[in-house]
């Protein structure tokens, strides 16, 4: 018996093997879930990544900035599922001007598409399975800990700081649903993601050395481990929290 036997779980985000989505999927299906995935864009990219999962999962389009996707995301969802247990929203997106230093020339228009992507799809998405979780269940957000500036992270910092308060506003709404909303801050990690960033060496030279516990930049598995912890029944009364999955480097400075 796994920790999520039985559980109903989509995960969004997977677009390579490298990603924490992808290790949450494939531990979710090891420990007993079953599994919907959503992809954007290229689809067949996330449907061949599919493939190197224990057992390929269904995976279904959405675009979080498109209304249509998301007001038709539980009847499709639905096709495969009867209902759902666990949401992980894996979504982060900024174009280039927000990121790399240009902090102070970003164009609002940027800005505004990185806390869509970033930020308010939390809630789209919370809000889109929210028919699908009649019983309750779990809805948990990847961060970056966001309560210092970092270098070269600029407006997905500010995003993902709005990701800390959007969070805390689902865990009070969504409590009487029996909804727990909870963030991983996950350390820097050689994802996909990561490496859309300037200068994001800064990170990966300095991390290890700062964290009390060490940090392994290509190991997703701790971050996702935290995830599937707090989908299951093991935090029945948890939410609105922000699980640091860093090393400890949070904890002791920058």
């Amino acid at each position: 018996m796994g920790i999520l036997e039985g559980k109903r779980i989509l995960v969004t985000g997977v677009l390579t093997d490298s990603s924490i989505a992808f290790s949450v999927a494939k531990l979710a299906q090891q420990e007993g879930a079953q599994v919907v995935l959503t992809g954007f864009g290229r689809l067949s990219l996330v449907e061949r990544i599919a493939k190197r999962l224990p057992e390929p999962p269904p995976v279904i389009e959405l675009d979080v900035q498109n209304t249509e996707h998301l007001d038709s995301l539980a009847d499709r969802v639905g096709e495969h599922l009867d209902g759902l247990d666990g949401v992980v929203h894996s979504i982060g997106f900024a174009p280039q001007s927000c990121l790399g230093g240009n902090f102070l020339n970003t164009s609002w228009e940027d800005v505004a598409t990185a806390l869509h992507v970033s930020t308010y799809s939390f809630k789209s998405l919370a809000v889109a399975c929210l028919p699908l979780m009649k019983e309750g269940g779990a809805v948990v957000g990847l961060d970056f800990d966001a309560s210092r500036a970092w270098p070269v992270y600029d407006w997905m910092g500010v995003a993902k700081a709005g990701l800390e308060s959007c969070s805390r506003y689902l865990a009070r709404d969504l409590g009487k649903h029996g909804i727990r909303v909870n963030l991983v801050a996950a350390g820097p990690l050689r994802t996909m993601a990561a490496k859309s960033i300037p200068g994001f060496a800064e990170f990966e030279d300095s991390w290890p050395e700062k964290a009390p516990l060490g940090w392994d930049l290509n190991d997703t598995l701790p971050a996702a481990r935290a995830c599937l912890a707090l989908m299951s029944d093991w935090f029945p009364a948890t939410t609105g929290e922000i699980v640091h999955v860093d090393g400890g480097v949070h904890a002791v400075g920058s």
